[in-house]
């Protein structure tokens, strides 16, 4: 199974979507893996290149800047495949958040999501954005498709949002407002979506316990399978480089990727690394990256990859990488 890839229902939405415009479904799958099998050649899941390549064909067909908004209300609970069954067997709004967070990597690989609350408001903040796609199209399915599941999980076909995005307005950012309503943000620090904290405790009508045991099994079996092929280290190192600039500690980091901190070590220890060893090596591609490709002062690279003292900053480079960084700097 591929290490990234997005379930084979999305895929069947998006053509279905682009279909029903008028387009011509082989067109949308040239480039891909399925141009030879056609539609009938799609299995469980598809690849991310393959994904990639579908949504720049749909966005090239219809020339539709809110396909991401379309597809992500799109999204109900079939469309989820054993996860979203087992969302509907749970007794409340928090049970679902919980199953969704040990699990939505069926959905998406490539995400990594953060919860937290205060007093008033539940809020669920996207630590990465998957960037095979336009980052827009990347928010719009996400954050569309959450709140097309939660109404359909609560019966609750009014139920607004608020919605933050880490980017200005696009120009279909009316669409944003008739979709999400009027609380829609732009231009903020991290996407994130929240809502009035007492609806987690909001009573689902199709819970089943007994059903829920069953299903959560088999998204344990398929996560297993999804990640099976993924070394630790791999995760880690595909994680960091993602989390440019944040580098958080290691319970933070296994806590992302669903592993307990004292299963996490153990698993790195017996590939032989540690998540400092790993964590520096990051730093240091980061490092080298900006003085490389960048003019910045040695002071605000040192800050970029987490240090407050230039001085501490070139030891530390110095120590990950044999050379200075006036060396790399002046080679280039």
């Amino acid at each position: 199974m591929p290490k990234h890839s997005t379930p084979a229902q999305y895929i069947i939405l998006l053509i279905d979507l682009v279909t029903s415009q008028g387009h011509d479904p082989d067109r949308l799958l040239v480039g891909t893996s399925l141009a030879q099998t056609g539609i009938e050649g799609i299995g469980a899941r598809v690849n991310e290149a393959d994904f990639g390549q579908l949504v720049a064909n749909a966005f090239e067909l219809t020339q539709d800047p809110a396909l991401g908004l379309k597809l992500g209300l799109k999204l109900n609970l079939s469309a989820h495949a054993v996860l979203g069954q087992a969302f509907m067997t749970c007794s409340t709004l928090e049970e679902v958040l919980d199953l969704f967070l040990k699990y939505y990597h069926l959905l998406s690989p490539a995400l990594y999501l953060e919860q937290n609350r205060d007093r008033e408001r539940y809020y669920l903040t996207t630590i990465t954005t998957p960037h095979e796609n336009p980052v827009e199209f990347a928010y719009e399915l996400m954050y569309a498709g959450i709140l097309n599941t939660l109404r359909g999980l609560l019966n609750a076909e009014q139920l607004s949002l608020r919605v933050e995005f880490p980017y200005s307005a696009p120009a279909h950012a009316a669409q944003y407002y008739e979709v999400f309503g009027d609380d829609v943000h732009f231009d903020a620090p991290r996407g994130r979506v929240s809502f009035d904290l007492h609806l987690l405790e909001a009573k689902l009508p199709s819970s089943n316990p007994a059903l829920r045991a069953l299903y959560e099994s088999e998204c344990q079996r398929l996560l297993a399978d999804l990640e099976e092929e993924d070394s630790v280290v791999e995760l880690t190192l595909r994680l960091l480089r993602k989390l440019e600039g944040q580098y958080p500690q290691m319970p933070v980091l296994a806590r992302m990727l669903n592993f307990s901190p004292r299963t996490y070590r153990r698993r790195l220890e017996q590939e032989g690394h540690s998540y400092q060893a790993l964590l520096d090596q990051v730093r240091a591609e980061h490092a080298t990256h900006y003085l490389e490709n960048t003019r910045l002062p040695q002071s605000t690279i040192a800050y970029i990859v987490g240090f407050n003292d230039a001085s501490n900053f070139r030891r530390a480079y110095r120590k990950w990488t044999g050379r200075s960084p006036q060396d790399v700097r002046r080679a280039f």
